[in-house]
């Protein structure tokens, strides 16, 4: 696969099928995920796949948590406030998720059957966690640790998988330490959610707005 093509090609996966994934692939992924780049190559990664029992042990948990009102409360600080551009893009993106779905936005009822399944990390047969030392600063490590994610989700599309990087599935740390015996001294940063992507689902589909080069980019000549 053409490197451009993989770039533009993956995509946040909302619908995974159920289907198994074979461990000797997710190797296969982790393997190469190791050239990822790292400020001095310090490699501060450490990531944790959970599947299986395990899995299916965290996605009810976290679903009880959620219908129960729990407070989230993630090792990093979730964003609150937004500049009005970003804010605007986020906004508009939660538009298209709802009018993909036919969805209205007063139906309060099927929107959060829209975010339960997201605890149930839309069915995905892998979460992936990724994590660093807690004595870091966290600056360089979170910079490292979405080089070395996004290095992931493109050898996973590469190989027909699709992936979902999601914080919320690490707004509770206290469940992932419990099954995946993460240790205090390291602390959740993300999760991507892996597997076979559902075609059939439209959020799957939907066409994605991005920025224009110009709004982003600054020349000095």
């Amino acid at each position: 696969m053409e490197l451009r093509e993989a770039i533009k090609g993956r995509r946040s996966i909302r619908k995974f099928k159920t289907d198994e994934i074979l461990r000797s692939l997710l190797e296969g992924i982790m393997e190469e995920a190791r050239w990822s780049p790292s400020w001095g190559n310090t490699q501060p990664w450490e990531f944790y796949l959970i599947t299986g029992q395990p899995l299916a042990e965290l996605k009810r948990l976290k679903r009880e948590k959620e219908l129960a009102g729990g407070p989230p409360a993630p090792d990093i600080p979730m964003q609150e406030k937004w500049p009005e551009a970003m804010k605007g893009r986020y906004g508009e993106l939660g538009r298209l998720v709802l009018d993909t779905l036919e969805i209205p936005r007063e139906d309060k009822e099927a929107r959060n059957r829209y975010y339960l399944g997201m605890a149930g990390l839309f069915d995905a047969p892998c979460l992936l966690v990724a994590c660093i030392p807690r004595d870091l600063r966290v600056e360089y490590a979170m910079l490292d640790i979405g080089l070395a994610v996004q290095t992931i989700c493109l050898l996973a599309y590469d190989r027909g998988l699709g992936s979902c990087i999601m914080a919320a599935s690490v707004l509770y740390p206290d469940l992932l330490r419990s099954i995946a015996a993460i240790p205090e001294d390291r602390r959740v940063v993300v999760g991507v959610a892996l597997g076979y992507p559902d075609e059939s689902y439209p959020l799957n589909h939907f066409e994605r707005p991005r920025a224009k080069m110009e709004d982003f980019t600054n020349w000095v000549d």
